[in-house]
């Protein structure tokens, strides 16, 4: 018997949603790069992959959803789904021009058994073990693919950084603008802007880190990475606080 939840394990989708989204995006980029550079590789890679095990352990121990241990395993998936983009480019070998349509296709089938397993993709039904486990895999699959993009972009295609951005900027105000017009295709959007900010935030980000000759500000992945952690558990405390009235009134619907 499926293990069920009494509510979707996803939060609502708001501002601060897309805001924190973007902002967790950019921090597994520096983070990233960070731990591999400044530890040994292998190190850092386990590091990366033991917070991304630890994350998704406690999120799916979790019967209800908590702001902290979700958004937690977010920054630790985006972490360590940026890890696997580029030990795939940096270690093996593999130019992005193939990785990031690989990650598309890998992320397309994700959502075909998802779709045809359980009939929908909409994050809103996250309420069983099962939805949560095809929830997460194409969260990391949209991450590897954003990493594996956004590098394409910047250093493959030789944009750089900011214009990258400001590229994936533009592009993720067409699901935006799209589902303002008309919201019978939500889901798509939904997953088409989701997709796009993985880009879009770790291009500002490699910005911000990156030196002046690679055409950053040079401010460093590490202090980068610590301004966006402090952000993030400021915004992620503000969810958590307004998460209390709602637990408490689904509580005490049960109860009657």
């Amino acid at each position: 018997m499926a293990v069920s939840y009494a509510r979707s394990k996803v939060p609502e989708i708001t501002a601060l949603f897309w805001i924190i989204k973007v902002l967790t995006t950019g921090m597994g980029e520096t983070s990233s790069d960070f731990l591999v550079t400044h530890l040994d590789p292998v190190v850092g890679a386990f590091i990366g992959f033991a917070g991304f095990v630890i994350a998704l352990f406690l999120q799916f121990r979790s019967d209800r959803y908590r702001p902290a241990l979700y958004w937690f395993a977010v920054v630790m998936v985006s972490v360590f789904g940026t890890m696997v983009a580029d030990v795939l480019h940096a270690v093996i070998g593999i130019p992005y021009i193939v990785t990031a349509p690989s990650f598309a296709i890998l992320l397309a089938l994700v959502f075909v058994v998802w779709r045809r397993t359980e009939g929908t993709l909409s994050i809103h039904s996250i309420t069983t073990r099962r939805r949560e486990a095809f929830y997460w895999c194409a969260i990391l699959a949209t991450f590897a693919l954003g990493t594996a993009t956004g590098d394409l972009t910047a250093t493959t295609f030789h944009l750089g950084y900011l214009p990258s951005a400001i590229v994936f900027t533009v592009v993720i105000a067409i699901p935006a603008v799209a589902y303002g017009v008309s919201r019978a295709r939500a889901i798509l959007f939904f997953w088409f802007a989701y997709v796009v900010t993985r880009p879009m935030g770790a291009s500002y980000a490699d910005w911000m880190g990156v030196s002046h000759a690679r055409g950053g500000l040079d401010w460093g992945t590490g202090p980068v990475s610590l301004v966006l952690l402090v952000v993030i558990a400021v915004l992620v405390a503000i969810l958590a606080v307004a998460d209390r009235p709602a637990r408490s009134q689904t509580t005490a619907t049960v109860v009657r």
